[in-house]
């Protein structure tokens, strides 16, 4: 071999070393990027695990608000549906109380009226009523 030759391949052998340097180099550094990811991402659980059981208790308290809006609400309409049916019979009551007296009275005030207006009604005389009758009569 001629000295180019050797010259040519210990640069060859220089280069590969410092490539298989440079690649060991970059393992390292991608271990401990990886062990401080692992550390950050422990750390950041430990952190927000407070955070999430309040945020779980909080939703748990909003559910419970919620079941007890709705059972008062239940329970204002059962009020108000009680409250207008019981309403509806006191008027109905009322009303019948009211109406029959009413009626009576003034079927009476009529009856008072009819006899009334029957004496005060002239009554027909006999020669007007003979008159009619022999007009009619064929």
């Amino acid at each position: 071999m001629s000295t180019w030759g050797h010259v040519f391949l210990g640069i060859i052998a220089v280069a590969t070393l410092s490539t298989a340097i440079v690649q060991i180099a970059l393992l390292l550094a991608a271990a401990r990027l990886a062990r401080r990811l692992a550390h950050l991402t422990d750390a950041f659980e430990h952190q927000i695990r407070p955070v999430l059981a309040h945020l779980d208790s909080i939703g748990r308290e909003a559910s419970r608000a919620t079941a007890l809006a709705s059972q008062q609400v239940e329970r204002v309409d059962l009020v108000f549906a009680d409250l207008t049916a019981r309403l509806e019979d006191t008027m109905d009551t009322v009303q019948g109380a009211l109406a029959a007296p009413l009626r009576e009275g003034s079927a009476l005030l009529a009856g008072v009226r009819a006899v009334f207006g029957s004496l005060k009604a002239p009554r027909p005389s006999s020669r007007h009523r003979g008159d009619d009758e022999d007009a009619l009569f064929i």
